[in-house]
Formats: C-alpha cells, structure tokens, sequence
C-alpha cells in the first residue's frame, strides 16, 4: 500500500536527488518523451524548496518514492506558466498552480492520482485567498509516430476531478525531446477548477 505524505521548505532538500530521478524516467514515455537532464532538474526542484507557498506531495512505497505531485501559487511561477492568464485577465494571486504529477507504472491505479489532486488542493485551501487551481498538459497529434497504440489520455480523469479544458489559455515549454539534437517548443493547454 502506498504511503503519501505532503512536503513544504527546506526539508525537500532531502529528496532532490530522488525526485530528479524520478521524474527523469517517467517524463522520458509518452506523451513528454523528455530526454531528461539532471542539472535542469536539480535547479528546477529547488523552486518547491524556496517558493512560499509550494507542496511536493510524494508517494512512498517502503523506503522509495514512487511517485510525487507538485503545486505552487501561479505568481511564483515562470513568464511562460504565467502570461496566459495575465492575456486573459486573471489575477495571479487567486490561482494554485498544480505543476506535475509522476508516477512509476507499475503503482498506477492505487489511488496515488487522487490523492495527488486532493493533497494538492488542500494545501491550497489551507493557505486561503485561493479561488482556482489550474495545470497544463502537452498537445500531442493523435497520429504522432511515438503514441503507444493503447494510449488513454487522462482527460476523462481530470474532468471528474471536476477540472475543465481551457483553450484559451496555451503556451509552449521548451525541453530536448527522445531523438532531438536540442530542446524544442512544445504546446501545452491549461485545466483549471474553482475551489469554491
């Protein structure tokens, strides 16, 4: 059984290490196909460590962290995370910006995605002034060459987490692809719920 416990400041400094790891190998299947980068990781992991206001919500099976979730106020974010909402007048300052979610196959269907979503929005309500949580997820092409013929997207999943598809708010993340010389531009579409 999975043990999963909600992490904030500077005792995440012990699991840096791990979580690069981890997110190395599942961001490297689809639909990322990330060819992952340790040093981009490590800076990437300490902004959960410095942010106010962030969570890491792993999950424990023993002594190995199988899985962990993200989440920080969108104002702590990057330009790239950020200015969507700005084009579309949102204020920053009421919205939890849910990073990533990663979790070794072989624990998928235990709960561990349930309980990321629900740590994550209870550490938003927790810290007040909250009124929405929103992520992004990358748009792949349903004829991209690498999809896994029994690919389920999770947009079923997220719905009944009671998230729905904003495509008006898009943007791009750039990361170095399987196969790719160098990082390239991905386009990524929002989620968001109100928390109210």
């Amino acid at each position: 059984m999975l043990r999963i416990e909600r992490h904030s400041g500077p005792q995440l400094l012990t699991y840096l290490d791990d979580l690069a790891r981890l997110r190395i190998r599942v961001f490297r299947d689809w639909p990322y196909l990330y060819d992952g980068d340790k040093a981009y990781e490590s800076r990437y992991l300490k902004t959960y460590v410095e942010a106010p206001g962030s969570v890491v919500v792993l999950a424990w099976d023993g002594d190995a962290i199988v899985g962990a979730s993200t989440g920080i106020p969108l104002v702590e974010e990057t330009e790239e995370v950020r200015a969507p909402f700005e084009r579309a007048g949102h204020t920053l300052e009421d919205i939890f910006y849910l990073g990533e979610s990663v979790l070794l196959p072989q624990y998928r269907g235990q709960g561990a995605g349930v309980a990321f979503f629900e740590h994550r929005e209870d550490h938003a309500r927790s810290l007040g002034g909250f009124k929405a949580t929103c992520f992004c997820g990358v748009q792949r092409p349903d004829d991209h060459p690498a999809r896994p013929a029994d690919y389920m997207p999770l947009d079923a999943f997220w719905q009944h987490r009671g998230y729905r598809k904003q495509p008006v708010l898009s943007t791009c993340f750039s990361w170095k692809e399987i196969g790719e010389s160098a990082e390239s531009p991905k386009p990524m579409t929002f989620w968001m719920k109100s928390l109210d």
